[in-house]
């Protein structure tokens, strides 16, 4: 089947040549594969090539980063040094050059494991109608089909040792994820502020474990708060069987995973 192809110079435009028979196309990674080798049920693809989704800025204590911005323009610039782990772990160099920061909010399980990092970082987006929401609510009403298309990703900057990323894979250094871990823990007065602890793989999206989330927030991080924290992690996500590892298989090692990210010097 042939397939159409049109760029556009601002989002804008096209945002508003999107139907129900259209797909945007960003970085490709994704969709070049189900163009490739599956069933297509669209009929073209709308790309922009506007320059504000490749902009990258720093604003108070949040940083701006264009929906384009590649994975590995993600590892080489300084001002989000603390994302690099995160885009390190997704694919290798080829993915990596395509991949957009963008696109992996929409990239269905075992991938989206910056969108799990986004998610404990607390996030949100921008959209081309002008909406800004947050990655919790994306994540909890994600649209089969929209004709908005995400421009920016606005993060707030964690502080230094507050943010920490693990993603578990069977095949080393590349593979799929089994399940990625991210979790944020502020500190405030000497003991834990308000922490997010986001699980992907624990789900069809990404997911907060807000019971452990309770558990850490407002105490030390100490032997006693996380064997709380661990023994929690998984109430409220809802694991599947796959050819990766059963549901069973993911509930009994998340709190093995989550406690050795827990357990990190800062």
């Amino acid at each position: 089947m042939t397939i159409d192809f049109n760029k556009f110079s601002s989002v804008t435009d096209a945002s508003s040549s999107l139907s129900a028979d259209t797909r945007y196309f960003a970085g490709g990674t994704l969709l070049m594969r189900v163009i490739n080798y599956s069933e297509q049920d669209f009929t073209s693809l709308v790309s922009s090539d506007d320059p504000s989704l490749k902009s990258v800025s720093v604003e108070g204590e949040n940083v701006r980063i264009g929906a384009g911005v590649t994975m590995r323009e993600i590892i080489s610039n300084t001002s989000l040094e603390f994302l690099a782990e995160v885009a390190r772990s997704v694919g290798g160099p080829a993915i990596r050059n395509m991949a957009t920061i963008g696109g992996n909010l929409f990239a269905p399980r075992p991938y989206g494991d910056m969108t799990t990092a986004l998610l404990a970082l607390g996030a949100s987006l921008r959209w081309s109608s002008g909406l800004v929401q947050t990655i919790d609510d994306f994540l909890a009403n994600t649209p089969a089909a929209t004709n908005d298309i995400v421009m920016e990703v606005i993060v707030p900057r964690p502080a230094a040792g507050s943010f920490r990323y693990m993603k578990v894979s069977r095949v080393k250094p590349k593979g799929v994820a089994l399940m990625s871990i991210a979790v944020l823990l502020k500190r405030e007065a000497g003991r834990l502020g308000q922490c997010r602890v986001a699980f992907g793989g624990m789900g069809p999206l990404a997911r907060r474990a807000t019971a452990a989330e309770n558990a850490l927030t407002g105490s030390s991080l100490d032997e006693h708060t996380i064997n709380r924290a661990i023994s929690c992690c998984t109430e409220g996500l809802n694991p599947e069987d796959d050819s990766l590892a059963s549901a069973w298989y993911r509930n009994e090692v998340a709190p093995v995973y989550l406690r050795r990210l827990l357990e990190q010097r800062s």
